[in-house]
């Protein structure tokens, strides 16, 4: 059985889409111009603490299980942005 012609034209557009010994770098621009990065990262001991400081959820009845979700979100945050840092070695992996 063939495939219908809407998935045809798809895989066509997606083969397309890089072409062949494309840079990089033409994207970005000039790796010469980036600021240096900084020297260490430092990992905060509150993740939720700005969503906190806002107040309470205007979502009548669901304030406290909108905190929990913000607060799981942000803490996420952090150990996905803590994890980051120490793969750049920007900060000591046995501080996560």
């Amino acid at each position: 059985m063939s495939q219908p012609k809407a998935e045809n034209k798809r895989s066509r557009r997606r083969r397309k889409g890089k072409a062949p010994g494309a840079k990089v770098d033409q994207f970005w621009g000039d790796p010469a111009q980036l600021p240096p990065p900084p020297e260490t990262v430092r990992i905060t001991k509150d993740p939720a603490a700005v969503i906190r400081s806002i107040g309470r959820a205007p979502l009548s009845g669901h304030e406290v299980i909108a905190e929990h979700y913000f607060e799981a979100v942000c803490q996420r945050a952090v150990a996905l942005a803590s994890a980051l840092a120490a793969a750049g070695e920007l900060i000591d992996p046995d501080e996560l």
